[in-house]
């Protein structure tokens, strides 16, 4: 069975961006993220919605 949280590092290579865009994505509510004590998680689900909702909308950046 696949894990269904990810980590920061982890969530971040699976979208192809560098964690600090995913941390700023996460703190504005561009993607969904979940806090379990002091780490940020982020479901593979809630990232395979996001990819699917840019593919047809605006491209995603890595700013």
């Amino acid at each position: 069975m696949q894990e269904r949280l990810l980590g920061v590092e982890q969530a971040a290579r699976y979208l192809g961006i560098k964690p600090g865009t995913l941390y700023l994505w996460a703190r504005i509510g561009f993607v969904p993220s979940v806090k379990m004590g002091r780490r940020l998680l982020f479901d593979i689900a809630d990232l395979d919605a996001f990819i699917e909702r840019k593919k047809r909308g605006a491209p995603m950046t890595d700013s």
